[in-house]
């Protein structure tokens, strides 16, 4: 077997700072031979998406992390309702686009409580969703899409296009410059499309040309939506209804450029349309323009979206946003005097040079691992899913306010964030040396600390409590999601991988708090048991494996041992600042239950130990196996944990119900156990529900077409497996099979704690 591992400074130093736990880790970092540094372009580019016919799964997006387009095989989204009907969803997306109904009956979070009885007191959590107040509180707010902008054609015979009327078609994903380049054959006469989105600001550049234009019969329709169908909980149909309950106005308008305003209720965003050349614009609806340019046969155009919270002044958007959509597009052309009421044009070659830099220096950052050389059939796949995740994660996953499920692509549970996920949305930046991706997740953590610290105090517990299912102003939602618990450490392990990328006081300063209020919550969540002398969790609980009764539930597996690990960790951070250990913190951790077993094997959760003799337990999350995966074994036995992964592998019931996440989840318990064959077999196994990747990259689950959290925990266990972890085996890419199968190139990692 080839293995090669080539370390990157970054990697050396943070392992540096971890002393003694990481010394394993470091033989394997530090595993460096003479051999050249990985072709990286070379990498990306053999896994470049191209699509020579219409695929309904394999949309393809641009985007920077909280602004996002995806095109169908045009380069636009010119087939919405066939690409929606039998596969993904064409939408433009922003993370700062929310809107909420009216409240007139004043609900408030409590409306929706349920009193739980346990420990001698009762408290009311918000479990009731089904109640007017619950479902309220679910759906508002909701994410609000921006415009739908595709081709249709113009003239004598203007309609929209159809499948039917597309052919020819090449269309080439340019991962390496972050530009999409789309040909089509539109009633037999060529179209050309090249787009990009600019790195820094929430605009859309876009190059057409066909002869179409120059005689016309085509032109490009930009229509702005009410919202969403909020009857429909996954992948809402855009809705088109009530075009009197919107309003789009148009607030200045020149030979080349176009500025309009959206208001639903107190929604509002601006958006801009700008030509290299002058362009005819026609209103073709209350909400719709058609854009084609007023000669010749291409069109160049962007498209610029502003936020009203991106507007100074309270006077709403305005000329205000104008001027401040022109300082940015004179900013874009090098040329910052040219700001002025009217925005002058934005040139596309702009976006399209500040594109190939940021996705340049995106490859060239951070870790990558290369396959080539491998025998293993299965190698060139898992580097292209690799591949194509990193590049999901960050025009999907990079901005401050956590992603929801399904990204900027489609939207699901109403465009909410669930912070269980953030780990596996978040996580793996860290560990492939981007940590600063990371780090913005957890902004929103700090934003919204008053709001957890509330939490904590109606619940009778100190420091914060994190919400779990939550938009923008960090309201809790109603549902099972209060009683969920593994979503309370991940803002620790997230800071310990922040830190352990950036050793320092000024990593301890900044998150030190988020640190101490996390782990006070976790220490006050526990309750003494008298008769066993020692720490329970829960009831009320909803384990991570969400099958098990939230009233009765205690003492599951993964978050015994994530509360041992977390508040251990915690400690370490007091130490780190100078501080001694916090005494209560320590007596709880210390006298915490055991991980809970049957017959030499783990069970879920101690109250309700049947995972083995049931099979009706035997679906969804086999969650306790995280215990020594995604975490390092506080508590676990490691024999007994091995016969637990094995009796996963051979008797869970993969069909009833399993999500992408779990297969990588699985891997990485593997990987840990030595077992680095099962942790391959496991990480791409071919028969399992779920675990498909499109030509785009994205990992379907069953009723959602995008599923981020399956790319993201992918990448978290390609991470360890060739990076490594504390306590890893002293040899390169540890978590993969040393029987000659592999050629494994690796640079860049930061081990997994």
């Amino acid at each position: 077997m080839t293995l090669r591992c080539l370390a990157g400074v970054s990697a050396i130093l943070a392992l540096a700072a971890c002393g003694a736990a990481c010394a394993n880790a470091a033989n394997v970092a530090n595993a460096v031979d003479s051999a050249r540094p990985i072709d990286r372009e070379a990498l990306v580019g053999r896994h470049q998406p191209r699509l020579q016919a219409i695929d309904t799964m394999g949309p393809l997006s641009l985007g920077n992390g909280r602004f996002c387009f995806t095109a169908d095989v045009t380069g636009l989204q010119t087939l919405p309702d066939h690409y929606r009907a039998t596969g993904t969803p064409l939408e433009t997306q922003a993370r700062w686009s929310w809107h909420e109904n009216a409240n007139p009956q004043g609900y408030k979070l409590s409306d929706a409580n349920r009193d739980y009885t346990a420990h001698g007191r009762t408290q009311g959590y918000p479990t009731n969703q089904n109640s007017p107040a619950g479902q309220w509180l679910r759906e508002n707010p909701h994410t609000q899409p921006l415009p739908q902008v595709g081709f249709v054609l113009a003239g004598e015979g203007a309609r929209p296009l159809t499948a039917a009327d597309v052919g020819s078609v090449d269309q080439r994903l340019d991962l390496w410059a972050g530009q999409l380049h789309s040909r089509v054959s539109l009633l037999g006469r060529p179209v050309s499309v090249r787009s990009a989105v600019r790195p820094d600001s929430d605009t859309l550049a876009l190059r057409i040309r066909s002869p179409l234009f120059a005689s016309g019969k085509l032109a490009v329709r930009v229509a702005l939506p009410l919202g969403y169908d909020l009857a429909v909980k996954h992948n809402p149909p855009l809705d088109w209804s009530h075009p009197d309950a919107h309003r789009t106005s148009v607030l200045e308008q020149s030979g080349r450029t176009l500025t309009v305003e959206h208001s639903r209720d107190a929604s509002r965003y601006a958006m801009t349309l700008a030509g290299s050349a002058a362009l005819t614009v026609k209103r073709s609806g209350p909400h719709a323009f058609e854009v084609s340019p007023a000669a010749g046969d291409t069109l160049d155009l962007t498209l610029s979206f502003y936020s009203q919270s991106t507007v100074p002044g309270a006077g709403g958007i305005g000329v205000g946003a104008v001027a401040n959509a022109a300082s940015a597009n004179a900013a874009a052309n090098g040329n910052a005097n040219a700001a002025s009421a009217a925005a002058p044009p934005i040139y596309s070659d702009s976006i399209f040079e500040r594109s190939a830099a940021h996705w340049r220096s995106y490859w060239q950052s951070g870790a990558a691992v290369d396959f080539s050389g491998s025998t293993d059939p299965r190698a060139h796949e898992l580097e292209r899913r690799v591949v194509l995740s990193q590049y999901l994660a960050a025009i999907q996953l990079g901005d401050e306010l956590p992603a929801q499920e399904s990204g900027l692509t489609t939207a699901t549970w109403y465009g909410k964030h669930h912070t269980e996920m953030v780990w596996w949305h978040t996580a793996h930046f860290a560990l492939w040396g981007r940590p600063e991706y990371t780090a913005r997740t957890l902004t929103w953590h700090q934003r919204t600390l008053p709001s957890a610290r509330a939490v904590a105090a109606e619940r009778g517990l100190k420091g914060a409590r994190w919400m779990k299912m939550t938009g923008p102003e960090g309201r809790e939602s109603p549902g099972g999601n209060p009683l969920i618990m593994w979503n309370q450490p991940h803002p620790i392990h997230l800071a310990e991988l922040i830190y352990r990328a950036d050793p320092g006081p000024a990593t301890l300063a900044r998150y030190g708090e988020l640190v101490s209020e996390t782990a006070q919550a976790m220490a006050s969540m526990l309750h003494w048991d008298a008769a066993g002398r020692r720490y329970v969790l829960g009831p009320p609980l909803w384990i991570a494996q969400e099958i098990y009764d939230q009233s009765t539930s205690m003492n599951p597996t993964y978050e015994l041992s994530y509360w041992a690990w977390g508040l251990e960790t915690a400690q370490r951070w007091r130490e780190r600042a100078g501080l001694p250990r916090d005494p209560e913190w320590e007596f709880k951790r210390t006298h915490l239950s055991a991980l809970p077993r049957k017959d030499g094997k783990y069970v879920a959760v101690e109250s309700h130990p049947d995972t083995w003799d049931n099979a009706d337990s035997r679906h969804d999350h086999p969650s306790f196996l995280m215990a020594l995966g995604q975490l390092p074994g506080d508590g676990v036995d490691r024999d007994t944990m091995r016969r637990t992964l094995n009796a996963v592998l051979a008797k869970w019931d993969w069909a009833t119900k399993i999500w992408g996440w779990d297969y990588p989840m699985i891997a990485m318990t593997a990987a840990r156990l030595g077992a680095a064959e099962q942790a391959v077999d496991v990480l791409l196994k071919p028969d399992g529900p779920n675990n498909g990747y499109t030509r785009a990259g994205h990992n379907p689950n069953k009723g959602l077409p995008v599923y981020l959290p399956g790319n993201g925990a992918l990448l978290a266990a390609v991470a360890m497996m060739a990076g490594g972890w504390d306590g890893a085996p002293a040899r390169a890419a540890p978590g993969f099979p040393a029987d000659g199968s592999w050629t494994v190139r690796a640079e860049g990692f930061q081990p997994l704690p």
